[in-house]
């Protein structure tokens, strides 16, 4: 007989069956989960929250902490009544107790003229029980009680604001009145030390633990392993909050590491982006094809018969960083017409003959988006055998290509003709970037593919080679001049180069060097993809993916333009051919960096470069401001964007509309490329985010090993850019970060400037102007002018639950003499974040010998690593430009 199991949460009915019939169990849930479960721990726990949760729904507390969300009902009327309005809630991560606003959405009150695209919220009552990211509903405050933000800076993330704190002017504020969709993913929090948790009760084993991002309230678990887990990174999610808890209730996913531990919090930044990049499966690795020694991959007779074969005609040839595996793109040129025609040929990587629409692999690597670059790895968004290898056009073999040809007048340049096709080619040079200046200059330099040939014949080879990249050179000055009289954006922004070793790791990330071959290279790029983008947009007039550079608003340039009007120059932002005229002419001789922090406050003023589907906007907003181009999109880096895949893919439909074929695959409708637009923006800006919070996790990591006040490199010089009510933001040239620099305490000390220069804290006041500040106290009076040059020391801000911070202290009022980047020594720039590493395994070597235990790799280590010990490539000394991630428009666009 078998054996039968009733579950039920009535008390009664557990009391008045369970023991009438033989065989038959009636029991509670949670004595289900501990009798016939109980390894499932985070099974029980879920269960606890969500009792809880219960009981706090049917408690009878008279006093709520919030008030009620109204119903869905009133709040759609509400929106479109105009009495109330609708956006997303943006924390600031600064004042993430008081500070938060809602970008305006939907906006259809005619009576609130005066709003601006935000709308201030003060205070966590005013939020309502919203959490970052919630799409909310706001009603408006009287005009009378509007407040506006502050203003200066903030002295540690958990600092409240206090009532000295000076206020910007009034802005539109608002109360939460509620909630359209909650945006909750998984959360990484902290468990609180024994110390911290006195407060809390251990026995109910409801712990208050702290969210690693500052714009996440405490979440309230309940949880049988809060003693183990203090001083741990925990996976948790928010189940529910009710309105008479100040805290959310959530429960345990899984657990991390000890926080502080390296690949602790590489995972951290993973899973707060939301990015899941698991190896990739079995099954998808199967649809690729075999290339191997025993089985060599050939180039399909079919194939040689549907292409354009380029492999005898055409002189191919790439320029990369050195050892770059992943080509995407070659270059070819050649005269026609006996010099009469010039034929430029882009040739990019053929990958969706690969990857097929709706395959495994183009699943994964659509839900990827990207390519993921970390400090100390990279996650691709295709399987290495493509990417590195029959998808990469590399020297010497034979390969699929996506080819765009255009015949321009040798004279004029001007297009007679553009062909558009599948190729195949066959590389002859794999060519650096320095050695492709090299020959461009004339100087000597070693061709690996020459080197079997004889002196004659490599004589000659070299000679076709180098005019070659003279006429590509002379062509794309010309394509730049033409930009430039559009109103192309020259702004601050470093490309780098990864180095990879035989393994695919990277081991190194390099700033290159201004070359003008990179802009050669660029400005064929940038031709190529807009040139497609028409082409695609004239099939496809609805349902294309282009890119564009909306217009910046004006007065995010307010900054920009007072500052560089307190040196005497005049920013115009009225088009963007004025405002590259006007960064053009602002260069102050004396001081070389004065035009590049111009540049970083223009960028930092930019709207986002992004992906639309051309049925969604009207055809005026197509427009890329950086690029000044009507129409643009991405097509030569279909190994690591997903947006580059489904350019190939229209423009393979449209020329096959154009041979008056019929799609194989009937294209995605305007909704649906719509919505994978915005699925790929969103990946593209938590790609950014992860790149730009790894790199600031090895600076802090760098810095903490070394003694600020006798480190060498921690100690810098400065820029001042930008004045607050209580200090100054300066950038640092050397290192490529930004900070604050307090001059203000809050005992209300400030910083006074010796008669040498040096800084002390001194009793005294503060007085701030738009271009300057200035501190007196007993030792006299000191004045900070915007773009003037400090020396400050880099010092680190350590936190058990959040990411760690450097911190930048005014050492002296003057520019800093010591050692400057050309004076550091090359070996410890290579090595610098290999030693960061080094010391942390030392670390966590030494912990696990005292406990007597070897350390094997978890399960979410072998997930989220790609090599035991993983080779790193982030070179901090030689990224110190890097101070605005994720900028691409501002070099690739």
């Amino acid at each position: 007989m078998m054996d039968i199991v009733m579950i039920t949460e009535d008390p009664d009915v557990i009391a008045q069956y369970t023991n009438l019939h033989s065989g038959v169990y009636v029991i509670s849930v949670q004595e289900y989960l501990q009798n016939f479960w109980s390894a499932l721990e985070g099974a029980r726990e879920l269960y606890s929250s969500i009792c809880q949760a219960r009981q706090e729904k049917e408690s009878e507390v008279t006093e709520r902490e919030f008030a009620d969300h109204l119903p869905a009902e009133v709040l759609e009327a509400g929106i479109k009544s105009g009495r109330y309005i609708q956006g997303t809630l943006n924390v600031n991560k600064h004042r993430a107790q008081t500070e938060a606003s809602v970008r305006i959405e939907g906006l259809s009150n005619k009576n609130t003229v005066e709003l601006t695209s935000e709308v201030l919220v003060y205070g966590n009552k005013s939020r309502n029980r919203a959490v970052h990211g919630d799409m909310v509903v706001v009603e408006l405050l009287p005009k009378s009680e509007w407040r506006g933000k502050v203003s200066a800076l903030t002295k540690g993330q958990l600092e409240e604001k206090n009532a000295q704190d000076i206020q910007s002017k009034p802005m539109p504020t608002g109360n939460v009145v509620g909630i359209l969709q909650r945006n909750w993913r998984d959360y990484v929090v902290t468990f609180p030390t024994q110390e911290s948790t006195q407060s809390q009760s251990r026995n109910s084993q409801r712990i208050l633990t702290v969210p690693w991002d500052y714009r996440i309230p405490k979440i309230r678990i309940n949880t049988q392993q809060a003693e183990a887990l203090q001083d741990h990174r925990v996976v948790v999610r928010i189940d529910s909050w009710e309105n008479t808890s100040l805290y959310p209730n959530g429960h345990n996913v899984r657990v991390l590491g000890r926080a502080g531990d390296l690949e602790t919090e590489i995972q951290t930044i993973l899973i707060e982006n939301s990015i899941n990049v698991p190896p990739f499966s079995d099954a998808q690795l199967k649809e690729m094809p075999m290339n191997s020694p025993e089985k060599p991959w050939k180039v399909d007779p079919s194939e040689v018969i549907e292409r354009r074969d380029l492999r005898e005609s055409h002189l191919v040839f790439s320029i990369d960083p050195v050892d770059c595996e992943d080509v995407d793109d070659a270059l070819s040129v050649r005269s026609l017409a006996g010099g009469k025609v010039v034929e430029l040929g882009v040739h990019i990587a053929d990958v969706t003959h690969f990857v097929s629409e709706g395959s495994l692999t183009d699943l994964e690597a659509r839900a990827r988006a990207t390519t993921y670059y970390l400090a100390d790895r990279r996650y691709d968004m295709l399987p290495a055998n493509l990417s590195a290898d029959l998808c990469s056009l590399l020297g010497g073999v034979d390969r699929y290509a996506m080819s765009v040809l255009w015949q321009l007048d040798a004279h004029t340049l001007a297009v007679n003709n553009v062909w558009y096709g599948r190729t195949i080619i066959r590389s002859s040079y794999q060519l650096h970037y320095e050695l492709a200046q090299a020959l461009l200059s004339g100087e000597h330099a070693e061709v690996p593919e020459l080197t079997n040939f004889s002196p004659s014949e490599t004589d000659s080879k070299l000679a076709q080679l180098t005019q070659a990249l003279e006429i590509l050179t002379h062509v794309a000055r010309h394509l730049r001049v033409q930009r430039d009289r559009g109103g192309a954006l020259e702004l601050e922004g470093v490309e780098v180069r990864a180095q990879l070793d035989n393994e695919k790791n990277i081991t190194a990330l390099v700033p290159r060097q201004p070359l003008e071959i990179h802009e050669t290279v660029a400005e064929c790029m940038i031709y190529a993809n807009h040139w497609v983008a028409r082409k695609i947009q004239e099939t496809f007039p609805h349902q294309a993916l282009l890119r564009h550079h909306p217009l910046p608003r004006q007065e995010f340039f307010t900054l920009l333009v007072d500052s560089a009007k307190s040196r005497g120059f005049t920013i115009d932002t009225g088009s963007n051919k004025a405002l590259a005229d006007s960064l053009d002419r602002a260069v102050d001789p004396q001081d070389p960096l004065l035009n590049r922090v111009l540049r970083m406050m223009a960028t930092q003023a930019m709207s986002q470069a992004l992906y639309f589907s051309t049925g969604a906007i009207s055809e005026d907003q197509y427009y890329h401001y950086g690029l000044a181009l009507d129409r643009y999109t991405h097509f030569t880096s279909p190994i690591r964007r997903y947006a580059d895949i489904m350019v190939h893919r229209l423009l393979t439909a449209a020329i096959g509309v154009e041979k008056g074929q019929s799609p194989a695959k009937a294209l995605a409708t305007n909704k649906e490329l719509d919505e994978l637009a915005h699925h790929i923006n969103k990946k593209n800006r938590a790609a950014q985010r992860v790149q730009k919070a790894s790199t600031e996790l090895f600076q802090c990591l760098y810095f903490k090993e070394r003694d600020p006040h006798t480190g060498q490199y921690c100690v810098a010089d400065a820029v001042i850019y930008a004045i607050r009510d209580n200090g100054v933001l300066a950038f640092v040239p050397l290192y490529g970060m930004k900070g604050p620099v307090y001059m203000k305490s809050r005992e209300g000390r400030v910083l006074s400037a010796g008669q040498d220069g040096p800084c002390e804290w001194q009793s005294g006041s503060i007085r701030c102007y738009s271009d300057r500040i200035v501190t007196t106290s007993l030792i006299g009076t000191t004045t900070f002018t915007l773009f003037s040059h400090i020396t400050v020391r880099i010092c680190v801000h350590s936190s058990w639950c959040h990411a760690d911070s450097v911190n930048l202290e005014l050492v002296s009022n003057r520019p800093h003499q010591g050692v400057t980047p050309h004076q550091t020594p090359s070996h410890d720039r290579s090595q610098l974040v290999q030693e960061v590493v080094r010391l942390a395994e030392e670390a966590t070597q030494q912990a696990q010998v005292k406990a007597g235990w070897q350390h094997k790799l978890s399960k979410e280590e072998q997930e989220f690593c790609q090599t035991k010990s993983p080779n790193l490539y982030l070179l901090l000394e030689e990224i110190r430009e890097l101070s605005l991630m994720g900028l691409e428009y501002a070099t690739k666009a």
